[in-house]
């Protein structure tokens, strides 16, 4: 089997887990080849006091997507992954990267991880990301992985109960992505202590929940859209990538809880993504 090569554009930092320093590693112990753009580098995420890095500039950005072609990678690249945009003008230059990546290698995917904020934190990037993320890369993505309060915004919708949630990600294939996951909510309703993941698509609908643990550590969201991306590029089934995707996620999770640190724990679980202490059960919808 071939190796299969990510191109992923994302933030980076030199302490810790969040953005690319999240998505390569955990994408490289699935056995995938990653080659990172970084669009930020900073010493630590920014929810601490201070950090020290920079952000570079859209233009730079083009110049290594230049590079990575100049060396065959796009013809080479099975998917590009993006995250957190942290100005709009970098978007026209991921939306290039894309076009070109797919003229190279029409079977390439696009997962974009719409990251825009939070329920309890709400909006944290730039005036301009929501309308790029809400326009052009929703009709350009193949796969598209918001949490709920994302969904939201994509949508202009509030969901309560699963089946709305099912519906308004559904409502998202007829702009362009053929698989929407939303990747954390608890509805009204559900369980008590567990969260939750769906996944839809032209052939229909997948839901898996996991215990509910007691932390929310920056970086679980982009480890969770690369993780899904590896494993679906792997599988090519929807319903295996979101119940393998689950699981190891959990396993990052529970072994940050185990440790008491406050950033996630991705090199001490990274033995257990693929062979997880425990499965979740996926269930159509």
């Amino acid at each position: 089997m071939s190796a299969l090569n990510v191109i992923s554009v994302q933030s980076h930092v030199a302490y810790g887990h969040v953005g690319n320093a999240a998505a390569v590693f955990a994408l490289q112990r699935l056995g995938i080849e990653v080659w990172p753009v970084h669009t930020v580098q900073f010493s630590n995420h920014t929810g601490y006091p201070d950090w020290q890095g920079q952000v570079f500039a859209a233009e730079d950005i083009a110049r290594l997507v230049d590079g990575l072609e100049a060396r065959g990678a796009l013809a080479n690249c099975d998917a590009l992954l993006t995250g957190y945009i942290g100005d709009p003008e970098l978007g026209a230059v991921i939306l290039d990267a894309a076009a070109r990546i797919r003229a190279a290698n029409p079977r390439a995917l696009y997962l974009c991880d719409p990251v825009m904020g939070d329920h309890g934190r709400g909006l944290f990037v730039r005036a301009g990301v929501p309308d790029f993320l809400r326009g052009p890369a929703l009709a350009a993505a193949d796969i598209l992985t918001p949490n709920l309060f994302e969904l939201e915004i994509l949508t202009g919708r509030k969901p309560e109960g699963l089946e709305a949630i099912r519906d308004t990600a559904a409502s998202l294939l007829v702009h362009g992505p053929k698989a929407v996951v939303v990747t954390s909510f608890s509805p009204e309703g559900n369980a008590a202590g567990e969260m939750e993941m769906l996944a839809v698509n032209a052939e229909g609908a997948w839901h898996v929940a996991t215990p509910r643990l007691a932390m929310s550590p920056n970086g679980a969201g982009d480890a969770v859209a690369a993780l899904l991306l590896g494993f679906y590029l792997k599988t090519g089934a929807l319903p295996e990538a979101l119940g393998s995707a689950a699981a190891a996620i959990f396993e990052i999770l529970d072994t940050t809880l185990e440790s008491g640190a406050e950033e996630l724990q991705l090199i001490a679980a990274q033995g257990r993504l693929e062979t997880p202490r425990r499965r979740f059960a996926v269930q159509q919808l």
